[in-house]
C-alpha cells in the first residue's frame, strides 16, 4: 500500500505539473502569436521588407520562431499561430499595423487617418536637413574615408557584431557616412522600439512650450485622484520615477509583454498598476509610463485625428520627417513606448534637433531649456537616465564623452548624440541581446577617432 501511495502521489504531482505548465503556456499564446503577427505585419506593409527575411532574422528566437504566419497581401494582414494560439494584425494606412485586441476588425478598419498631413515641401527637391538633397562637398573636419570604411565594416562585414540594417553619421549637422543592408535604403522605414519614448519627450516638449502641459504638475488621471498615485507628476513619468509597479522583462509573461501584445488600451493597462514606491524616490525603466504620457497627450485634443495632425504639423514636418508612421493601439492612442517607423535619415534629423538645443533650420521647435531638462539626470537613476533619454554620466560607454546622451531601442536601435564632438550617430538593425549584441562602445570609439 505504501508503494501505491507513493506512486499515486508522484502521478498526482506530475499531473498537476502538466496542468500548470499547460495553463502557463496558454497564458503566453497572445504574446507569442501577437509578437509575430504585429512585427511581421508592420515590417512588410510599412518597411516594405521581405517576409521571409523578417522571419529569418526578426522572428528567429525563442517560441516566436515556431509560429506559423499567414500573410494576406490583399487585405494587408498577418495571422500568426502557435499550437492552439492565434493572433491577427491588420495594416491601416497612416495608423500602421494593429493587433486585433479588444475591438473588432470592422471597428478598426472603419477609422480613417487624417489626409491633410502633406508637407509644405518636397523632400526630394529640398536641401538637407529638411529634405534629402545632401551636400557632398562640405568639409566638416572629419576623415570621411575613414568613417565610410567604418560604415562598410559595420554593415557589410558585421565587424562590430549584431545584424545592422542602417548606419548614418552626422558631423556638424552634415551627413558624412551612410550605409544600408542589401535590399534596404534611405527610404526604408525602420522600427524604433523604445527610441519612440524620446519622440514622446519631444511631443511633451512642444506642448509644454505652448503652455498646454507642465512637467511639475500632477498627471491628471481620473482613477488616480483618490489614492497616492495622485502625487505622480509628469516629470516622474518622464524620468521613469513614477513609483508604479512594473515588470519590463521581455522574456516572460511580464507587464510590458501583456501591454504590447494582449491589450487594446495600453495606457489604461499601465495606469492600473499599483504603487510600489513613493513617487520620485525610485528609478525603474517602464514602457508603461511612456504610454501613460501619450494618453495624457491625447487628452489635450478634442479627437485622435486632431492629435495626430498636431504632432505632424508641430513636430515631425518641422524637422523634415514627412512619412514616418507612429503606430497606435486599438484605442487610438499612440504607442509612445515602442512603435515608430521612420527612415535612418529621419532618426538622424531627430538627433540634430536635440544637438541644436531644440532649434531646426533656424526655427525653435522645442522650448528654450527643454534639452537641458531632458539631459538632467533623474535623481535616483545614478546618472544613467534623464527624461525619456539615456545619459552617459555613468559611463556605460567608456569610449564616449560623458556629455553623450541617446535614444535606445530594443535589439540595438540607437541615436547617439555627442554635443562636445558635434556628432549624431544612428544605428538600426536586429542585434538581439545578449547572444548577438553589437559592440556599440567599440563603434563609438572608432568613429570618434576619425575627427
Amino acid at each position: 500500500m505504501t508503494g501505491k501511495k507513493v506512486f499515486y502521489g508522484i502521478a498526482l504531482l506530475f499531473g498537476l505539473a502538466l496542468v500548470g505548465g499547460a495553463i502557463y503556456v496558454n497564458s503566453l499564446m497572445p504574446i507569442i502569436t501577437g509578437y509575430a503577427a504585429k512585427n511581421l505585419c508592420s515590417n512588410v506593409f510599412i518597411s516594405g521588407r521581405d517576409a521571409k527575411e523578417i522571419e529569418d532574422i526578426d522572428l528567429n528566437f525563442s517560441f516566436i520562431k515556431f509560429t506559423s504566419n499567414k500573410l494576406d497581401q490583399e487585405e494587408q494582414s498577418v495571422t500568426s499561430r502557435f499550437l492552439w494560439g492565434r493572433s491577427k494584425a491588420i495594416y491601416r494606412e497612416g495608423f500602421g499595423a494593429t493587433l486585433v485586441r479588444d475591438a473588432s476588425e470592422e471597428e478598426l478598419r472603419s477609422e480613417i487617418y487624417p489626409s491633410d498631413t502633406d508637407p509644405d515641401y518636397l523632400p526630394g527637391t529640398t536641401a538637407w536637413p529638411l529634405g534629402d538633397i545632401v551636400p557632398d562637398t562640405v568639409d566638416t573636419g572629419i576623415d570621411r574615408a575613414a568613417v565610410t570604411e567604418i560604415a562598410r565594416k559595420l554593415v557589410y562585414d558585421t565587424a562590430y557584431g549584431g545584424i545592422p540594417f542602417a548606419f548614418v553619421v552626422l558631423h556638424k549637422g552634415i551627413p558624412v557616412a551612410e550605409k544600408y543592408r542589401q535590399g534596404l535604403g534611405k527610404d526604408t522605414r525602420f522600427l524604433s522600439w523604445s527610441m519612440a519614448k524620446s519622440f514622446t519627450n519631444a511631443i511633451v516638449g512642444v506642448l509644454t512650450g505652448m503652455g498646454k502641459m507642465d512637467v511639475s504638475e500632477p498627471a491628471e488621471i481620473e482613477e488616480w485622484k483618490n489614492d497616492e498615485r495622485s502625487r505622480i507628476s509628469l516629470n516622474d513619468l518622464l524620468q521613469m520615477q513614477s513609483g508604479l509597479e512594473w515588470n519590463e522583462d521581455y522574456g516572460s509573461r511580464s507587464d510590458v509583454n501583456l501591454m504590447l501584445f494582449d491589450n487594446g488600451d495600453m495606457s489604461r493597462f499601465a495606469a492600473t498598476r499599483p504603487m510600489e514606491h513613493a513617487a520620485g524616490t525610485q528609478w525603474k525603466y517602464s514602457s508603461g509610463t511612456a504610454n501613460i504620457l501619450t494618453s495624457l497627450i491625447s487628452n489635450e485634443f478634442d479627437s485622435d485625428t486632431a492629435c495626430y495632425a498636431f504632432i505632424h504639423d508641430n513636430l515631425l514636418e518641422k524637422i523634415g520627417i514627412t512619412d514616418a508612421v507612429f503606430e497606435v493601439d486599438p484605442s487610438g492612442d499612440l504607442v509612445g513606448s515602442s512603435y515608430l517607423y521612420a527612415t535612418a535619415r529621419d532618426y538622424a534629423r531627430f538627433g540634430l534637433l536635440y544637438i541644436n538645443d531644440g532649434i531646426f533650420c533656424g526655427e525653435r521647435v522645442l522650448p528654450e531649456g527643454w534639452v537641458d531638462y531632458t539631459r538632467t539626470p533623474a535623481s535616483a537613476s545614478e546618472g544613467q537616465y534623464g527624461a525619456l533619454f539615456w545619459l552617459n554620466r555613468s559611463r556605460e560607454y567608456p569610449s564616449a564623452p560623458e556629455d553623450m546622451y541617446s535614444c535606445q531601442g530594443h535589439d540595438g536601435q540607437m541615436i547617439f548624440i555627442l554635443p562636445s564632438s558635434e556628432l549624431v550617430i544612428v544605428v538600426l538593425g536586429f542585434s538581439h541581446r545578449p547572444d548577438n549584441a553589437l559592440d556599440f562602445d567599440g563603434l563609438l570609439r572608432d568613429v570618434l577617432k576619425t575627427i
